[in-house]
């Protein structure tokens, strides 16, 4: 990863001090060995909730998070499972019930991309595409929204049943040659997050999206990793730097604390202004 230079200025996050806004509360957190989600992770331990770590490969950089999380005072767990598969989905829920009693909060945020020209795109990588970034989050968000009505509501805990929190991208709106299958994916997050808060609404269980735009992970490293792509990159972005993941992880907290109680089916971009169509920055 190229370290922090003018060529890749990396934000100077402020070091807040860890707000236990979350303490008491289950979370839930798929795809989170890596990237946004080992962020998102890693600041919901912080902020007081007990995590289980979701993950496909790579049981290390799981391992890892865990013990990150614990560090902050709270218990983690890892649980191998692929959310596109309904049995393994299942399973998951019921061990992290069988651990910590229940679960507060869901990030739907495991995810990926095969992109092709779409003439050349095969069933295969449109329907892997699809099965884990919008089939797993229906999966996901199923079993979480029937945990949160059995329970209901603990006031000690938190003033709503549960909190989903679906992880999308700038591209639920922007269009994307060449990655037809993620930016359909997304899209259809999108108004399945908002019909999922519409249902669910009477039942105190709230249901928001995350929508990153450019962010320091390992899927996107071809974006900035040389000086030349993040130049590129910036074109793109009002803001003129690229974002880090642990400001998604702290956006993620804020939607599940009841600091947000009152924000409900919204889709929060957290992307330096990449949807404010810079390209027409100068007149167009």
């Amino acid at each position: 990863m190229p370290e922090n230079t003018p060529e890749y200025p990396q934000a100077h996050l402020p070091d807040v001090p860890h707000r236990r806004l979350l303490e008491g509360q289950v979370a839930i957190v798929t795809g989170a060995n890596s990237g946004i989600g080992k962020a998102v992770a890693i600041s919901l331990g912080g902020a007081g909730a007990n995590v289980c770590v979701n993950f496909v490969g790579n049981p290390d950089a799981a391992a890892e998070v865990v013990a990150e999380i614990e560090s902050h005072g709270s218990k983690a767990m890892v649980h191998q499972a692929d959310v596109s598969k309904e049995d393994q989905v299942i399973s998951m829920f019921d061990d992290v019930r069988a651990a910590f009693g229940t679960v507060d909060i869901l990030v739907n945020n495991a995810g990926l991309q095969q992109d092709s020209k779409f003439e050349d795109m095969t069933l295969a990588q449109w329907q892997k595409v699809i099965d884990v970034n919008l089939t797993g989050q229906f999966l996901c968000a199923r079993e979480a929204v029937r945990e949160f009505k059995r329970r209901g509501v603990k006031p000690e805990v938190s003033c709503a049943a549960g909190k989903i929190i679906c992880m999308s991208s700038v591209h639920e709106v922007i269009p994307w040659g060449g990655h037809v299958n993620y930016a359909a994916s997304k899209g259809g997050v999108m108004l399945m997050m908002k019909s999922i808060a519409q249902e669910v609404a009477p039942w105190r269980i709230r249901v928001n999206s995350i929508c990153p735009g450019a962010i320091r992970t390992p899927i996107n490293t071809g974006a900035w990793d040389t000086p030349e792509h993040y130049a590129a990159l910036l074109k793109l972005i009002p803001y003129k730097r690229i974002g880090e993941a642990p400001e998604i992880g702290r956006a993620a907290v804020w939607l599940a604390s009841d600091d947000s109680d009152y924000i409900h089916g919204i889709s929060l971009f957290v992307d330096g202004g990449m949807t404010l169509y810079p390209g027409f920055e100068a007149g167009g």
